[in-house]
């Protein structure tokens, strides 16, 4: 697909579709900047990645042939993304791909929410993306393309209940990707949003022990797909990412590309 020799930096990597996705797009010659918050947050309280995954993806990637470099680093703090950056730069010399994954999930109604929980979401799901672009972006206006792929939801074309921060932000993140796209077309800059129904992800395990439930019953709750399946997995996310990033799709920007299993069709 033409992407050999590039180079990607993606955010919540560690595991689920960011690891998919960096591993996807190692096997077409891709160097990945594997970047993560590999910690425990305060909200929401389930298990994020670790170091430790982040040290296993670098192993893989380069089974595959493919450069990696990884970085321990909140989408919401500056420091920790210019760190990233500069030093990807340094080390690949240019970065040409951009996958904002990183991202929480949680429940709650929305007149029950703190004002902590509300702001985390945002701050990390909208915000956080807004950032790592503010500092991807130069480097692509630089050398006149690039590609930025922003991992919204089905959320982010609906809404869901007991999920308004979440469809909040994911909405926000697909409005910045229009935005992003328009201002960022004259310099051969492509700006996408996906949009995928319920993934089997580490996350679903963290949301069904926070709600007492099975992550069946997880996934039920945003499925209700066309196709009989409770969910996709991480590598459907990644194929669609690699695709979006390929010359094959040189003509695809500002637009909202689903993987919903047509879900969104009902």
């Amino acid at each position: 697909m033409s992407l050999a020799g590039k180079a990607a930096f993606i955010t919540g990597a560690a595991h689920g579709q960011g690891r998919a996705t960096a591993i996807a797009l190692a096997r077409e010659g891709v160097n990945i900047v594997a970047f993560d918050v590999s910690r425990q947050l305060q909200y929401p309280a389930y298990s994020f990645g670790s170091e430790d995954e982040l040290l296993s993806l670098k192993k893989e990637i380069e089974l595959l042939g493919s450069n990696c470099l990884y970085f321990k680093g909140d989408v919401r703090n500056e420091a920790d993304i210019s760190i990233a950056v500069e030093e990807a730069i340094a080390g690949f010399g240019r970065i040409d791909i951009l996958f904002n994954n990183a991202g929480i999930c949680a429940y709650g109604f929305s007149h029950e929410l703190s004002e902590e929980a509300w702001d985390a979401m945002i701050d990390i799901n909208l915000k956080g993306p807004w950032l790592v672009g503010r500092k991807i972006i130069p480097h692509f206006i630089r050398q006149e393309s690039g590609v930025i792929i922003n991992n919204s939801s089905i959320a982010g074309l609906r809404g869901m209940k007991r999920l308004s921060h979440y469809a909040a932000s994911k909405w926000g993140l697909t409005g910045l990707t229009k935005s992003w796209a328009i201002e960022l077309a004259p310099y051969n800059i492509r700006v996408v949003s996906i949009h995928p129904t319920g993934v089997n992800t580490p996350m679903n395990d963290g949301l069904a022990a926070l709600e007492g439930t099975t992550t069946r019953e997880i996934a039920e709750r945003s499925a209700g797909n066309l196709l009989p399946v409770p969910w996709i997995e991480p590598e459907d996310v990644a194929c669609a990412v690699v695709y979006l990033c390929s010359e094959q799709a040189r003509f695809i920007t500002g637009s909202e590309f689903v993987i919903d299993a047509g879900l969104l069709t009902k």
